[in-house]
């Protein structure tokens, strides 16, 4: 399981939450030529042309188009959440190139069917999926290094882009789920193990081509559509268009890196969590770490681990004040040197496997990974929690066992600070730059567990964190959040509106928590 299932590297409990960011991308119509601006009045659209010709958009697509009749259909509607897998798209576009993606918006737009960008398919509220139109930009999977940068096309997953890029010699911060698709994490923000030294994914990114609503392909850069390109660093997946491709800024590979775990019994879980976040302020920022609350039933645990670009000793003695400030001795420790290739598929859940098994059966005849139901909440810490708060998180996370016997719940605390907190709250779409943590709260069932009872656990979760949090993180999307647009944009929801009525002025992309295109609306 990966680093937002929360379980790396050991430890005795057996329970699986979700992963990934979210929604991959958007799509859009052919067009022959690029406009050198944005549109910005809105766009007519013609009436429905009558019911859908799916064999028409059929034979236009370079790639294939899965219609319920086909046998692929019910492999191919799945996200990775088990949860969505009743929605029954009525045709999943299966996107070979820019212009596929256009001319599947194209035809939407003429037939009245309602699409959804899809990518990895791991959207947390299932917004990769629609009773229309998918289209999926997973076969859009290229990944060409060069000396600093990267093109990617939208459709390639974490553990391939890792993988590429380590063998060239370089890094792209990133989530740590391996089957997440690069354009949900990016356009979301992208939070990972690097990000306290080399920023968001958002923050690496240098320009993205996009299809919009009126069927164009542009490229937004710092010099091309500027506005688009900021919305783009944190605004969310399918809100203005469906990415087809990124070109990223990269980091040479540190050439020292060393992980670390280490447990402590639950009884010790309000002061661990207490001492991690008092040792934050004074760590560097090439040392990431999160704190896990971890039960599966009745059991619970408390864990810090982490990440050092840097070597052993030097991160052991960095440990050091934690662990002396935690009255109680660890049960277990780790801490030791790892090449950056294998620290990437420890942190995927991939230790031991092969590429080609670090990936689900439907994407790889060799993967070995699966699905999972599951479901989550987010929020942000921008102070150290108060005993109060302390003990919140702690009852909250322990009544998970009061709720279902089979509930695995989580609450984890990921480090912020470093480069993510460099950068100024309306410089990127990313508005949560001032947090000492960001908290993601999850609930995964298996048999003889409701989801019912996971929505109710995360729900009273959440509540007892409420008073002491603030926020939450769109790429942990949440359908049950109020108030989520303020929650997830805060002052920068005004911009992301302006440029959603520029360019997408019909709400053509839309979907229950899509950025809309006027404040009232």
């Amino acid at each position: 399981m990966d680093r937002r299932q929360f379980l790396r590297r050991a430890g005795g409990l057996g329970f699986a939450v979700g992963s990934s960011a979210l929604l991959g991308a958007s799509c859009s119509r052919t067009a022959s030529s690029t406009p050198s601006t944005m549109p910005t009045s809105p766009t007519t659209s013609a009436p429905p042309a009558g019911p859908p010709n799916w064999a028409e958009l059929a034979g236009s697509l370079a790639g294939r188009l899965v219609l319920p009749s086909s046998p692929a259909y019910q492999g191919a509607k799945l996200l990775y959440n088990e949860q969505f897998d009743g929605i029954d798209p009525a045709a999943i576009a299966m996107c070979a190139s820019a212009s596929d993606v256009q001319r599947c918006v194209d035809f939407a737009r003429s037939h009245g069917v309602a699409v959804a960008a899809r990518s990895g398919g791991h959207s947390y509220g299932g917004y990769s999926l629609t009773t229309g139109l998918v289209i999926d930009v997973a076969s859009m999977a290229s990944i060409s290094p060069a000396s600093s940068s990267a093109r990617i096309g939208a459709g390639a997953r974490l553990i391939d882009i890792y993988d590429t890029l380590g063998n060239a010699g370089l890094v792209l911060p990133g989530g740590s789920c391996p089957t997440v698709g690069i354009a949900g994490l990016t356009l979301g923000g992208g939070i990972g193990v690097f990000d306290r030294l080399y920023g968001l994914t958002c923050d690496n990114l240098r320009s993205l081509e996009i299809v919009l609503a009126d069927g164009s392909l542009v490229t937004a850069s710092a010099e091309s559509h500027p506005d688009l390109l900021w919305a783009c660093q944190g605004g969310g997946g399918g809100n203005f268009g469906i990415a087809t491709s990124f070109e990223f800024g990269l980091h040479p590979i540190p050439a020292d890196l060393s992980l670390f775990t280490v447990d402590w019994p639950w009884a010790a879980a309000t002061d661990v969590l207490g001492a991690w976040m008092s040792w934050l302020p004074g760590v560097p920022d090439e040392l990431w770490s999160n704190c896990q609350l971890l039960a599966s039933g009745p059991s619970l645990m408390v864990r810090v681990a982490g990440v050092f670009v840097g070597t052993a000793d030097t991160l052991g003695s960095l440990l050091a004040p934690l662990e002396s400030a935690v009255g109680p001795s660890p049960t277990y420790r780790f801490v030791g040197p790892e090449t950056y290739l294998n620290a990437m598929f420890i942190e995927a859940g991939c230790e031991g496997k092969t590429l080609g098994e670090c990936h689900l059966p439907s994407e790889n005849p060799q993967g070995t990974l699966s699905r999972s139901a599951y479901a989550s909440k987010s929020s942000f810490v921008t102070e150290a929690l108060s005993p109060a708060g302390l003990a919140a998180a702690a009852d909250a996370l322990a009544s998970g066992a009061q709720f279902a016997p089979g509930l695995g719940a989580a609450i984890a605390f990921d480090s912020y600070g470093g480069a993510i907190n460099a950068v100024a709250p309306s410089a990127t779409a990313f508005v949560h730059r001032n947090a000492i943590a960001g908290i993601q709260m999850s609930a995964s069932w298996g048999s003889g567990t409701e989801p019912a009872d996971a929505m109710r656990w995360l729900s009273a979760a959440a509540a007892a964190l409420g008073p002491y949090t603030t926020g939450a993180y769109q790429n942990y999307i949440d359908p049950t959040l109020a108030n989520w647009q303020h929650a997830y944009y805060g002052a920068n929801l005004a911009r992301l509106v302006k440029v959603k009525a520029s360019v997408d002025p019909d709400d053509f992309f839309h979907f229950a928590q899509s950025i809309p295109t006027s404040l009232a609306a």
